[in-house]
């Protein structure tokens, strides 16, 4: 009956999380078309970044809704394979070296806008996710992507109220710049967590492994006992029968 229930649980657990990574994919998705749109338009570095997050966050929830129902490892693997691929940090680099050569200020009347409604897309998706930050691995990396996609639209409005403010182009150089740190530490500590969870289901399987081993030269050892054990029982018996024969010829 406990069983039962733990099982009922689990599979509550995993409907509930894989509504959840639908909801937020499905904003994600939304925020990128409109984002990488008004990023290429308003020429934005710091824009693109945010756009092009949101992509690979898509991506990522699409992963993550995948493994909802699989094995730890493959959640693990999932959040590994997750911080490896990201397709925002080199493109947003050669937009900032692109800048660098040709100066130009960005709109910020779009940057500025398009910013706050992400910044309330993303709140919606963070508090979607907060609730299942601790499940696993696997949560813990979408969270981590959300939470890290609030201060990225902070960073984009800052950036264009700097732009405002200075009519430059260097605050969206400097924000982007420290978006794709932001996006780099991130991936490295998911990264990290990931990696030794796969460590331990490998070292849980090496172990499960060697017990395996142990117990299967143990039953060998025990059948081999058992065989000559009855071998001898069975060369005793005939003697007996042997000695029993050869008293009644005697007596004969």
């Amino acid at each position: 009956m406990a069983c039962c229930e733990d099982d009922c649980a689990i599979e509550g657990l995993r409907e509930k999380q894989s509504s959840t990574l639908k909801i937020v994919l499905g904003i994600n998705v939304a925020m990128f078309a409109a984002g990488i749109g008004a990023g290429i338009y308003a020429g934005s570095s710091a824009l693109l970044s945010d756009s092009l997050d949101n992509l690979g966050d898509a991506m990522t929830y699409g992963l993550s809704l995948y493994v909802v129902y699989k094995s730890s490892q493959a959640k693990a693997q999932v959040a590994f394979i997750q911080r490896r691929f990201d397709p925002s940090n080199s493109f947003v680099l050669g937009q900032v070296i692109y800048k660098l050569v040709v100066p130009t200020v960005p709109i910020f009347e779009i940057m500025g806008v398009v910013s706050l409604l992400a910044l309330v897309g993303n709140s919606i998706c963070l508090y979607l996710l907060t609730r299942h930050k601790t499940d696993d691995v696997n949560m813990s990396s979408v969270w981590e992507c959300s939470r890290n996609d609030i201060a990225s639209n902070v960073s984009v409005f800052v950036a264009a109220s700097a732009v405002w403010f200075f009519q430059s182009g260097w605050p969206d150089i400097i924000i982007a710049l420290a978006l794709v740190c932001l996006f780099l530490r991130s991936a490295f500590r998911v990264f990290t967590s990931a990696n030794s969870q796969i460590r331990a289901v490998h070292s849980a399987l090496q172990i499960s492994d060697l017990a395996a081993i142990t117990i299967n030269k143990v039953l060998g050892r025990a059948e081999r006992r058992f065989h000559v054990l009855r071998q001898c029982s069975q060369q005793a018996r005939m003697t007996r029968q042997i000695r029993r024969a050869s008293f009644q010829d005697c007596i004969a």
